[in-house]
């Protein structure tokens, strides 16, 4: 992470400590446009499914959120889901997604 931006190093830090704790598949965090974060950890319901990144974009709108600068997504997978990078576009069209390991290691950047 010594190469990121502290502000996205701190996105990698909350998507890596809420993944943790709730011992989920994914981690995930992003940062609005006012500088706010808001992370998630992969839902799995029997009636709702969501990644990090999604619940992470749904808590971020339902705050009020107009735009995001970044996002951070942990995970063992090599890649984060298209329907949850076409969601974070639908609000930045340039911003950052780091796909960090469990140890906080960036991977990809998309």
């Amino acid at each position: 992470m010594s190469d990121l931006d502290p502000e996205d190093a701190k996105l990698v830090t909350l998507a890596r400590s809420v993944r943790a704790r709730n011992g989920a598949a994914e981690g995930a965090a992003v940062r609005d446009l006012d500088g706010r974060t808001y992370n998630a950890s992969t839902v799995s319901l029997p009636s709702l499914k969501l990644t990090a990144l999604q619940a992470a974009i749904a808590a971020a709108v339902s705050s009020g959120a107009e735009g995001l600068e970044a996002a951070a997504v942990v995970t063992e997978d090599s890649r984060v889901d298209g329907e949850s990078l076409a969601a974070f576009r639908d609000l930045t069209p340039s911003g950052p997604v780091h796909l960090a390991n469990a140890a906080g290691e960036v991977r990809k950047q998309f």
